[in-house]
C-alpha cells in the first residue's frame, strides 16, 4: 500500500502564533469531509466560513478493469491527520479549540466496507460508489421475480451503483468476509458507520450507527419508515442471510449522542453530533430548505438534488429518490440525478492522457478552440447513471475528424457532464410536475466558468453559483451545530454564504441548444452493449470471472 500521496493546506500558516482569543467569546463547528479521492477537516464560524482547512488525498486503489478500491483504514488516518493540520492552523491564528462545540461528518456515500465487528478489522478494500464489478451480478438480480417491486420501497433501482451489490459481491468473492459471516462477525457499513466505528474507537465502544441519508443508499432501508425492509432483505437473502449481518442503527442526521466522541488526537473527547451523506451534505449547505430548491455538485461524479418536501416522490424516469436530511424526527426527501464521471473526467485528461498537470489548466485548454468541433464524449468510465441506467455502455469519443485537437476533446470533457444535468433536469420535470427557475451548483468543476456558462446555454436557467463554495463539509457543521445549538433553525442561516455569488445567465439560442443536446442523445445510444457483448462472445457469466479475478489477487496478498 502506498503511503500519503499528498498532503494540502488551503492556507498559509505564519511562523509567529496570534495572541489567544477567549474561548467563551467564540463558536466554531468542525467538519470531517471524507470524498471520494481526499479527506478534508474544516472548522467553520457562525457565519458559515471557513476558518481552517486541512486537507489529505489518499491511494486510488484500481486492481482490475472497473475495479475501484480504497484501503479503510487509510481513509480513517487521513481524516485523523487532516483533523490535526487544520487544528494547527485553527490555534496559530489565535483561536482556541475549547471553542469547538462540536464535530460533524459528511462522506462518499454507497462506497462498501465490511470488517470484523469483534476486532474492529477491515476485511478487504472498501469497493467504492464507481465500481462496476457488479455488473452481471446487478443483470442476474434484475432478472429476479420481485424486483421490480423494490425501487417503490427504497427508492433506488438494482444497478452497480447502491451498496447492496457490493455486499453480495463480497460474500460470494472474499473468504475472509465469507468467514466473518458464518462466524456471526460480519459488519457491513457505509463510509460513515466505518468512520463513527473507528473514531469512537473500534470494538471497545461499538458506536454503530449511520444516519438516514446514507442507509438510503444501499437498498436495505424503507425510504418512509427509515426502518431496514424485511421485504427487500428477503429479496437479497437468496444466497446468504443478510439478517445474519451486522448493519448499523438508523439514526437522524443531528443528534447530540448516537454519534459518540471521537477518542484520539488533540480533539479527543469532541463529539460528533451529526451526519450526511454528501450530496445530501451539499443540499443543506445551499440552504436548499424549501420544496423546489435545488443544487448540483461538480465533483468527482455530479448529483443534482430536487427537495421534494415531507413525501418521497419515486421516479418513473430514471432519478433516485433519496433522505435529503433528518433533523428531527421528521425526514425531507430529494429527487436525485447522479452522474458517475464529472471531475474524474478531467482526472482522466490529465492522468491518463497527459493534457496538463493542473485541473484549471483543461478548461484553458477548452478555450483554445470555439465549440467542440463535432466532437461527443460519453465519458462512461463506470456505465451510465442517472437517467441512463446503462451498466454496460464504454466511454466512447463520437466524431473525430482530422479537424480535432485536444481543445476540443477538453471542451467536449466538460460538455459531457452538461449534457448529463440537462438529462437529469427533464427527468426531474417529468417527476415532479415543476420546471426550475434557477439552479445553485458548487464542487470543483464549478470553478470553470467556461463550464457553469455552457450548462447555463443547456438547461436554460440561471446557474448560480456562491462565493465560499465548500457546501458539502458545511452541510455536516449544521447538522452538528444544529445539534449542539450553535443554530436553533434554519431562518438562523439566511445570510450564510449570500455575498459574492456569480450568476451565469443562459446566452445560447434554444435551437442551437437543442440540437447540440439531440446529438448527445444519439452518442448514448450508441456508447451502450459493450459488455453484454463481449460476456456473450465468452460464453460465460462475467461473475464467474469475476470470482476468478477475487481469488488472484487475493494469491497475490492482501493490500489491507
Amino acid at each position: 500500500m502506498s503511503g500519503i500521496v499528498e498532503k494540502i493546506s488551503n492556507m498559509v500558516v505564519g511562523e509567529q502564533q496570534a495572541p489567544k482569543v477567549d474561548p467563551s467569546t467564540e463558536t466554531f463547528v468542525g467538519s470531517i469531509d471524507q470524498g471520494t479521492t481526499s479527506s478534508r477537516f474544516l472548522i467553520f464560524d457562525t457565519k458559515g466560513e471557513p476558518v481552517a482547512v486541512h486537507q489529505e488525498e489518499f491511494s486510488q486503489i484500481y486492481p482490475n478493469p472497473g475495479w475501484h478500491e480504497h484501503d479503510p483504514e487509510e481513509i480513517v488516518k487521513s481524516v485523523e491527520n487532516c483533523i490535526e493540520g487544520a487544528l494547527k492552523i485553527f490555534e496559530k491564528d489565535g483561536h482556541s479549540k475549547e471553542s469547538i462545540k462540536a464535530v460533524g461528518i459528511t462522506n462518499q456515500r454507497e462506497t462498501t466496507v465490511c470488517w470484523d465487528n469483534k476486532t474492529g478489522k477491515a476485511l478487504y478494500n472498501a469497493i467504492v460508489w464507481t465500481d462496476t464489478r457488479t455488473a452481471a451480478l446487478a443483470r442476474e438480480l434484475k432478472a429476479r421475480d420481485g424486483s421490480d417491486k423494490l425501487q417503490d420501497i427504497c427508492g433506488l433501482p438494482i444497478s452497480t451503483y447502491p451498496s447492496v451489490t457490493k455486499l453480495l459481491w463480497l460474500l460470494r468473492n472474499v473468504d475472509a468476509v465469507k468467514e466473518a459471516y458464518e462466524a456471526g462477525n460480519l459488519a457491513f457499513g457505509t463510509i460513515d458507520a466505518w468512520l463513527t466505528f473507528k473514531l469512537n474507537g473500534g470494538p471497545d465502544k461499538n458506536i454503530f450507527v449511520s444516519d438516514a441519508t446514507n442507509s438510503s443508499r444501499t437498498m436495505f432501508m424503507d425510504i418512509r419508515t427509515l426502518k431496514y425492509s424485511d421485504e427487500v432483505l428477503d429479496f437479497f437473502s437468496y444466497e446468504y442471510d443478510l439478517r445474519k449481518v451486522h448493519m448499523p442503527e438508523i439514526v437522524q442526521s443531528a443528534d447530540t449522542k448516537a454519534y459518540g466522541q471521537l477518542t484520539t488526537g488533540s480533539l479527543k473527547g469532541w463529539p460528533i453530533m451529526g451526519c450526511l451523506g454528501d450530496q445530501s451534505s451539499a443540499l443543506v449547505g445551499q440552504k436548499g430548505y424549501e420544496p423546489g430548491s435545488a443544487k448540483n455538485t461538480y465533483g468527482t461524479g455530479c448529483f443534482l438534488l430536487y427537495n421534494v418536501g415531507d413525501k418521497p416522490v419515486i421516479s418513473t424516469h430514471g432519478l433516485l429518490a433519496t433522505v435529503a436530511y433528518n433533523f428531527d424526527g421528521k425526514p425531507i426527501y430529494a429527487l436525485e440525478g447522479s452522474i458517475a464521471v464529472a471531475g474524474s473526467g478531467v482526472k482522466f485528461l490529465m492522468n491518463n492522457l497527459g493534457f496538463s498537470h493542473a485541473s484549471h489548466k483543461i478548461t484553458e485548454l477548452a478555450e483554445t478552440v470555439q465549440d467542440n468541433g463535432g466532437l461527443v464524449f460519453v465519458t462512461a468510465f463506470s456505465g451510465l447513471f442517472a437517467p441512463y441506467w446503462i451498466d454496460d455502455a464504454h466511454g466512447t469519443m463520437f466524431g473525430i475528424t482530422h479537424h480535432t485537437e485536444r481543445g476540443h476533446i477538453a471542451r467536449a470533457t466538460l460538455e459531457a457532464v452538461c449534457f448529463q444535468t440537462k438529462a437529469i433536469l427533464d427527468a426531474m420535470e417529468k417527476d415532479s410536475g415543476h420546471k426550475l427557475t434557477e439552479l445553485a451548483v458548487d464542487g470543483g468543476m464549478s470553478n470553470s466558468a467556461l463550464c457553469m456558462q455552457t450548462q447555463a446555454d443547456l438547461v436554460g436557467i440561471p446557474i448560480i453559483r456562491p462565493k465560499m463554495r465548500e457546501t458539502t463539509a458545511l452541510g455536516a457543521a449544521i447538522a452538528a451545530g444544529f445539534a449542539a445549538g450553535v443554530w436553533k433553525d434554519f431562518d438562523e442561516l439566511k445570510e450564510v454564504n449570500t455575498a459574492g455569488q456569480t450568476m451565469f445567465e443562459p446566452k445560447m439560442d434554444e435551437a442551437s441548444s437543442k440540437k447540440m443536446f439531440k446529438r448527445w442523445e444519439r452518442a448514448v445510444q450508441m456508447s451502450k452493449g459493450w459488455l453484454a457483448e463481449e460476456d456473450a462472445e465468452e460464453g460465460k457469466p462475467q461473475a464467474e470471472g469475476e470470482k476468478e479475478d477475487a481469488k488472484k489477487e487475493q494469491e497475490e496478498g492482501s493490500k489491507l
